[in-house]
């Protein structure tokens, strides 16, 4: 018998530790799956007490599991690649998707590289997500699924990721957490925020950089001013308040944006209908130009069945019933119907 018979290729995963309890849990279900884990805290803003205490979890996590901790600074590229993006998308009147930026330039971008410069053969983090036949598939867990964020990634990086939680209940990790005396604070932490440099709202991230009240006038469909604004960054397709119309009885609704002028232009519920639009920077992660699929507009936005055709590199889409509120900026994620990502495309 060959004496090397018995020996296992033991794989090598970088796992993004963020101090949660979900890439903890993650770094430990690839541990006993037999995997050789090391871990990486992601700084991405400039909050030195938000990163002080995650990566004070990471260690203690790092510690627990006797595997190898890096802190990756990346600071630099997220704010030229995210958070200017951010900033700059408002003051044009666009609704930004930021997580869905980062996702594919810096957690599954920066960290793919920082995981091959250590002789990592894949990288893992703590996404709500599965991967099926090469695709991003829905969690099993629906209210915590992350498949919406993750539909911008590049196709290529699939191969290399794993998604530990796909296939778990968030409601199961948390208790098996709870059971483990070294991590068992995680368990009842805190849930972070979807946009981790919004600390409340988002204008007040917009104050740093713009005067974000000013003043201005309503219109309507047909051009007629019929209200003021407190300042155009303070609204978003489809918002019915903080705006005033004169004389109006029935609800109004944000139905476009005019950045340059300081306007909002505002109607009723129908004028929000939607049943097509276009998207710029397509992201096919199949081979076909023409398919129908189900479309989310927004994260928790129902899935509504549409046709998709691609020419150019732009996706023409229309909608088999009303998607209302569609926002420039957005992404636009197409799911067949066993909940995988065929594509994804920013909204123009």
């Amino acid at each position: 018998m060959n004496k090397n018979s018995d020996k296992r290729i033991i794989m090598k995963v970088l796992m993004a530790l963020s101090g949660g309890v979900d890439s903890s849990m993650s770094a430990k279900y690839l541990q006993d799956q037999g995997y050789s884990v090391v871990g990486c805290y992601m700084m991405l803003h400039g909050r030195e007490e938000y990163h002080k205490k995650n990566i004070e979890n990471v260690n203690k996590v790092c510690e627990f599991l006797g595997i190898q901790s890096h802190v990756l600074d990346l600071q630099d590229v997220f704010k030229k690649e995210v958070y200017d993006l951010f900033v700059n998308s408002y003051k044009q009147g666009i609704t930004p998707n930021p997580c869905a930026h980062c996702n594919r330039l810096i957690k599954f971008g920066a960290l793919w590289e920082f995981a091959k410069s250590l002789g990592c053969q894949k990288i893992a983090t703590g996404h709500y997500a599965r991967i099926e036949d090469g695709l991003i598939k829905s969690a099993i867990d629906d209210t915590k699924d992350q498949s919406y964020f993750l539909a911008n990634l590049d196709p290529q990086i699939l191969p290399h990721i794993i998604f530990p939680l796909g296939d778990k209940l968030k409601v199961d990790i948390k208790a098996q957490a709870a059971q483990i005396p070294q991590i068992a604070s995680l368990a009842s932490q805190k849930e972070s925020s979807e946009i981790c440099f919004v600390d409340t709202t988002y204008i007040d991230v917009l104050k740093r950089h713009y005067n974000t009240n000013l003043p201005g006038i309503v219109r309507n469909a047909k051009g007629d001013v019929i209200g003021t604004h407190e300042g155009y960054m303070h609204y978003t397709i489809g918002k019915r308040k903080g705006f005033k119309i004169k004389g109006a009885h029935d609800p109004h609704y944000v139905t476009a944006i005019n950045a340059k002028a300081n306007e909002i232009i505002v109607g009723k519920k129908d004028e929000l209908e939607c049943y097509g639009f276009k998207t710029r920077n397509f992201n096919n992660f199949t081979t076909q130009n023409e398919f129908e699929a189900f479309v989310k507009i927004r994260y928790r936005s129902k899935p509504i069945l549409c046709t998709v055709c691609i020419c150019d590199g732009v996706a023409n889409v229309k909608l088999q019933s009303n998607a209302g509120a569609v926002a420039s900026g957005q992404l636009a994620v197409f799911y067949d119907d066993n909940q995988r990502v065929l594509a994804s495309g920013f909204i123009a």
